[in-house]
């Protein structure tokens, strides 16, 4: 698809399209892009790695048919890794494995597999030669597999899959992706044993990210899960039990494919498709539509709260809709209006996003804000039971509550 191999340090990197990603070095943002592997078009979402800006990759999981979770070869397993596995889990999203950087020192195969199993799954697999004890591996994930290869000494192709898709097995590569070794057969391997899932017939579509393209359009990102979207199609997110003041039905003005930072339009989606759809103005991240009713309430949710702190002269109201502006692209910042002491206050991941939640409200708005001390966000809950008896008898009165 490219002509040109993109990297990170050099601040070219295809998906990497904002600016502070590339003076950052990470992904800050979820990206699009469109990939034809032969017979199969996959559409891969790149999200950050970074734990600051784990609530973005949080929220394109639950539109995933399958994951890739790329590993570090020199540094293996983390505690990130594990809370991405346990996401993955909770969304029950098969997965392969990508252990990058093989390249480079101190990348030792055989102790990387190993602690992908001891770490993650017993069922972690190396797919990166196909001989000797791959097949016994393979069948060792299930006790029905494992009987069917003792008598035919074979695991059929279709076995493979629905293992995987049922994650009941997790296929591993090892490979460098800066000098493109591994990722040929990575490839292969993922066109062959991920195939295109079954969509039912009535419409339905999950909504997963909401975005602001460089002309200030507002883009409701999602996919859809069943049936076709048509260009002015009537969305709503309608569904029981949802009060009317929250329920919005609004038109599909366009419908874009975006592959990095460039979109075509079509006129329908089809089911698997992600799309961006311009003309919604009260659609959330997490909602569903059609078929797809409920929304999805996030795991991962920040633990840090900051007082934001405005410049000398800046409109406290007209800063707190700007903040909520932002807040509709990153929902977990839970912008709070403190009337009594006059004070907004937001929740943050960490330092990194503070800076570029700094950033992005100056070019955006031309606002330049400052953080005060962070505080720590504390839960509670009830240590044991307890029974407690209040009475209360003023005048003509009596009340006596057990708690």
């Amino acid at each position: 698809q490219l002509r040109k191999l993109g990297r990170v340090d050099h601040q070219n990197a295809f998906l990497d399209t904002d600016v502070q990603e590339r003076e950052r070095g990470i992904t800050i943002f979820s990206k699009q892009a469109v990939l034809p592997l032969g017979d199969v078009e996959f559409t891969l979402l790149d999200t950050p790695g970074h734990v600051d800006f784990s609530s973005e990759m949080e929220r394109t999981l639950q539109v995933l048919d399958y994951a890739v979770l790329v590993i570090s070869g020199t540094d293996g397993v983390q505690s990130h890794t594990r809370t991405l596995w346990q996401l993955l889990e909770r969304y029950n999203v098969p997965t392969f494995l990508f252990v990058n950087k093989m390249d480079l020192g101190g990348a030792d195969r055989a102790a990387l597999l190993a602690s992908l199993q001891g770490g993650l799954s017993a069922a972690c697999v190396d797919f990166s030669t196909e001989d000797g004890d791959f097949l016994e591996n393979v069948a060792m994930c299930s006790e029905e597999t494992l009987a069917a290869y003792l008598e035919t000494g074979r695991v059929e192709t279709a076995e493979i899959r629905a293992l995987i898709a049922a994650r009941k097995l997790f296929p591993c590569w090892f490979g460098s992706a800066l000098k493109l070794e591994g990722v040929t057969e990575f490839l292969e391997g993922l066109e062959q044993y991920a195939p295109v899932p079954a969509c039912p017939a009535e419409f339905g579509a999950r909504i997963y990210k909401i975005a602001r393209d460089s002309q200030g359009a507002r883009l409701t990102y999602l996919k859809v899960t069943g049936g076709t979207l048509r260009v002015k199609s009537l969305l709503t997110n309608r569904r029981p039990g949802l009060p009317d003041e929250q329920v919005w039905e609004e038109k599909a003005d366009q419908l874009r494919i975006y592959s990095g930072a460039k979109f075509r339009t079509v006129e329908e989606a089809p089911a698997g498709t992600v799309c961006a759809v311009t003309g919604l103005s009260r659609s959330r991240a997490g909602e569903g539509l059609g078929i797809e009713t409920g929304w999805t309430a996030p795991v991962l949710e920040p633990v840090l709260t900051y007082q934001v702190l405005l410049p000398a002269g800046a409109d406290v109201h007209t800063a707190l809709a700007q903040l909520r502006r932002i807040e509709e692209e990153v929902p977990e910042l839970h912008v709070v209006w403190d009337e009594a002491l006059g004070q907004i206050h937001i929740r943050l991941m960490g330092e990194i996003q503070l800076e570029v939640l700094q950033s992005l409200l100056s070019r955006r708005f031309g606002l330049e804000v400052s953080f005060g001390e962070g505080g720590i966000l504390y839960k509670e809950t009830i240590a044991g039971p307890v029974e407690g008896v209040g009475h209360y008898e003023p005048l003509r009165h009596y009340a006596e509550v057990h708690l």
